[in-house]
């Protein structure tokens, strides 16, 4: 799959999972040492005239591709070095690196380095300052990638009406961060992106948030809103990397194998759950971060912008699907074939009824207090409200929110995260991480991460360090929902 399926036999590779336990903790717990650390860090991710003159490390070529995802069907997209995926990039921490992006396609690009703790002028948000690459220009970033762990770079530019810009393209790709500490013992690691195409748009409810919901729903009004629904934009084709399932080599195992995959959700649209029949996911991180409590799931579930890293033991011979939950989806494409040596039949699928995702069962079931700061942010649709798009509000507003949310550098924050929507909603805060505090009620502590999915109606607490002075944008992932107005910035006082 265009080398994005990487097999390595017997390998011993420095474990991803290692995260730099001290930096990662110096970055998340109250009383950090933010100011010279970010002081250095923007130092070192300032493009210089010295830089300049070197050779990049690595080179990112924005164009238009025609990508086979099927058999003689063909998505004409934008992407990386010819690819979609791109290429992975893998990076040691602390060790800086210069990457140079070459836009030659039509329109302004932006890329953005999800996950990694960089300057906003370098972020790849034109909200927090970053200058767009124009068409035909060229951009050198220098970056001092921190903390470890998967990560990963996409286009950030907004897409609006336009189905043919921003993350509905092919511009995105996996981002490792190496520590070089701790190997870990591994006999295949695959990177796996699940990606939508050919989106359109509609008014019809056609997501699948509601057949996952389940549990309490703290926040569903009492009087729902009966307005005809605006547009959103769907899929019906799918894949896995760069092949729709059935379309490409598939993944060859052999009984006994620990194979380590590296999950994403490279989606504009919809958040995603998988399986594979038969076999458990040994869940090690979330967000490329290490969970306090690895443990097994039989599914996953992944907003848009969002990774697992999880083993999975192959102890169970045949031919099977990894792919979606859901029928039409899964057979639309959104899926791949392990297939185990000396075995020749017909893909297996099994059903999953019932098996849910919880992100807390891989955290510790301990309550904290909260910290000195709270800020509640309320998520509210407005019907057709950005006509014919529906409109997306934070504590009653569209973007922008002018000095609302306003940070004390070193301070620690709680953000209640309050979705009175009927959507379940990935939100991302850029250049931080965050610790999961509650879940519609059920406490939880230790997971990392950088984007969580808020349940339709649910509730979610997080804790952060405000350790990364400058704008920060925080914002759903899901395309059409920033553009039409779910997304604010924080900044420091």
């Amino acid at each position: 799959m265009n080398g994005t399926l990487k097999r390595v036999e017997a390998m011993q590779r420095r474990d991803f999972l290692t995260c730099a336990g001290a930096t990662l903790c110096q970055a998340l717990l109250p009383g950090a040492r933010a100011g010279a650390q970010t002081a250095a860090a923007r130092a070192a991710s300032t493009p210089s005239a010295a830089a300049s003159a070197a050779r990049a490390d690595f080179t990112l070529h924005i164009a238009p591709l025609a990508l086979e995802v099927a058999p003689s069907r063909f998505v004409s997209t934008i992407g990386y070095n010819g690819t979609s995926p791109g290429p992975i990039l893998r990076m040691r921490e602390g060790k800086t690196v210069t990457v140079e992006v070459v836009n030659e396609s039509d329109a302004a690009e932006l890329v953005h380095w999800h996950g990694l703790l960089v300057p906003p002028e370098i972020d790849g948000a034109e909200e927090e300052g970053t200058p767009p690459i124009p068409p035909g220009g060229r951009h050198r970033y220098q970056l001092t990638p921190r903390p470890a762990g998967t990560r990963w770079y996409h286009s950030h530019a907004m897409a609006m009406g336009d189905l043919h810009r921003g993350s509905y393209t092919g511009q995105y790709g996996f981002l490792v961060v190496e520590s070089g500490t701790n190997p870990g013992h591994y006999d295949q690691e695959v990177f796996l992106a699940l990606r939508d195409w050919e989106p359109f748009f509609t008014d019809q409810f056609v997501d699948t948030d509601e057949a996952d919901a389940r549990g309490p729903q703290p926040e569903k009004p009492t009087h729902l809103d009966t307005r005809a629904n605006g547009l959103e934009a769907v899929s019906q084709f799918f894949s896995i990397n760069d092949k729709a399932l059935g379309a490409g080599e598939p993944l060859k195992v052999r009984p006994g194998m620990r194979v380590l995959m590296h999950l994403l959700n490279a989606s504009a649209l919809e958040n995603r759950t998988i399986a594979l029949p038969g076999h458990e996911f040994h869940v090690l991180a979330l967000d490329g971060n290490p969970v306090p409590t690895p443990g097994t799931a039989r599914v996953i579930t992944l907003g848009p912008g969002e990774r697992v890293d999880a083993y999975v033991e192959m102890n169970h011979p045949g031919v099977w699907v990894l792919g979606s939950t859901d029928d039409a989806t899964r057979n639309a494409g959104l899926g791949i074939i392990i297939e185990y040596a000396n075995q020749h039949r017909e893909p297996q699928w099994i059903p999953q009824p019932g098996v849910f995702w919880d992100y807390t069962r891989f955290g510790e079931a301990t309550r904290r207090a909260p910290p000195p700061h709270v800020i509640d942010m309320v998520f509210e649709k407005i019907p057709s409200g950005a006509r014919p798009f529906n409109l997306w509000t934070i504590n009653g507003k569209p973007y922008p929110h002018e000095r609302e949310f306003v940070l004390q550098a070193g301070q620690r924050y709680r953000l209640n995260f309050r979705n009175r929507t009927d959507d379940s909603h990935p939100v991302h805060l850029h250049r931080h991480l965050f610790e999961l505090a509650e879940v519609n009620g059920k406490p939880t502590s230790g997971i990392i991460k950088d984007t969580v999915v808020v349940p339709m109606y649910g509730r979610v607490s997080v804790d952060f360090t405000a350790d990364q002075p400058g704008l920060s944008l925080f914002h759903c992932h899901i395309q059409a929902h920033m553009d039409y107005g779910f997304k604010a910035l924080f900044r420091y006082a």
